[in-house]
């Protein structure tokens, strides 16, 4: 049976073929620079693809949340890093997973390391997360107090292990100048990895996001790298040049439940609740949900004319449609749409169907 015949409300597609090219391009890129690729899993959040991953060699993972360390926790990895400034009210759950998994977390002030320092009985790693211009969380670059203190405090404890220090620099997604802020990146873990280094010589740094690492070839004197959106990408991981559309290997199938030629309008199930809301803007102010490829026995294919989600609701989806599209389709009929972001449809959809039919764990569906 076709996997196609298993469709009849929206479902998200993956394609394996792609996926594991995907994740080989990057774990050769990493090899190829004497890195650690150590992948953030908030995008794929499976453990049957972090199986993949394990065939090219990737033996540690980052999870974004304690929920989802603690989903990936017995899979064989050496390491989970809890890419999130760490929450203490989790504390007694991160002990409990501590015992049989080796995790790391991450710190950005004092009052959180010491409360780590009374509550853990088991050994835990930790990152401090630098804030080198992106403006979101971290320890600014400059505030060496702040640095040190937490270490000081961490020192008071057996079970806090320095492991070193992580910068995401995220505003990679809003500028055209991507080699200049990995160049910015790539100086302030320099800076901090010859200061530190002396007191704790085994330090890392990783520096971790998709739209860098897709197209850095000089990540300088940095340890590991960790970005999560290419084992996927999206239309707006194309957009910033970081792959083709056709490197792009999850799409959602929508069923078509009505056509208006007049308005070149197509109504399919399919809306926020399965894309979330992410959106790109054309040069003419054209809001764009997700782009429409054609759904086939062997995957899907990328029309020449570009159709594309003009608008979503809850559960709703208006497609601005082609001349060639309207003249094929027919309610009924499925098409598949291709995410602006892949990590937040994964975590809508919470369950990936391959195309052979087999259906492909989510954390957030378990």
């Amino acid at each position: 049976m076709s996997y196609l015949d298993q469709i009849t409300s929206p479902t998200l597609l993956i394609n394996e073929p792609i996926t594991r090219a995907n994740i080989k391009r990057m774990a050769d890129k990493a090899q190829r620079h004497g890195k650690k690729l150590v992948p953030h899993w908030k995008t794929a959040q499976s453990r049957e693809i972090g199986n993949w991953a394990k065939e090219y060699g990737i033996r540690e993972v980052t999870a974004s949340s304690i929920k989802m360390a603690e989903y990936l926790c017995g899979q064989g990895w050496d390491n989970i890093h809890i890419a999130f400034p760490f929450n203490p009210l989790e504390t007694p759950k991160l002990n409990r997973l501590a015992v049989s998994q080796s995790l790391s977390v991450q710190l950005v002030n004092p009052v959180t390391t010491q409360k780590l320092v009374d509550g853990l009985s088991n050994p835990v790693g930790f990152f401090i997360e630098i804030d080198a211009g992106y403006g979101r969380t971290g320890v600014h670059i400059s505030d060496f107090g702040t640095i040190e203190k937490i270490l000081r405090i961490a020192a008071q404890s057996d079970k806090l292990r320095f492991k070193g220090f992580y910068l995401h620099p995220g505003h990679t997604y809003y500028t055209p100048d991507k080699a200049g802020i990995y160049e910015q990146s790539r100086q302030a873990l320099h800076m901090l990895k010859m200061k530190y280094q002396s007191e704790f010589p085994n330090l890392v740094t990783r520096v971790g996001d998709t739209p860098g690492c897709s197209v850095t070839e000089d990540f300088g004197d940095v340890d590991e790298i960790g970005p999560g959106n290419f084992v996927f990408f999206d239309l707006m991981q194309a957009e910033l040049g970081s792959c083709t559309k056709a490197d792009i290997s999850v799409c959602l199938a929508v069923p078509v439940v009505d056509i208006n030629r007049e308005r070149k309008e197509i109504l399919v199930h399919g809306g926020g609740v399965h894309l979330a809301k992410d959106v790109l803007v054309d040069s003419e102010g054209n809001k764009n949900f997700g782009e429409v490829v054609f759904l086939d026995e062997s995957g899907w294919t990328i029309p020449f004319d570009r159709s594309y989600l003009k608008s979503i609701s809850q559960e709703h989806g208006i497609i601005r449609a082609s001349d060639s599209l309207l003249e094929r389709v027919k309610v009924g009929d499925l098409l598949g749409i291709l995410p602006i972001h892949s990590c937040m449809t994964a975590d809508c959809m919470a369950e990936y169907l391959s195309l052979d039919g087999k259906k492909i764990d989510h954390c957030e569906g378990q």
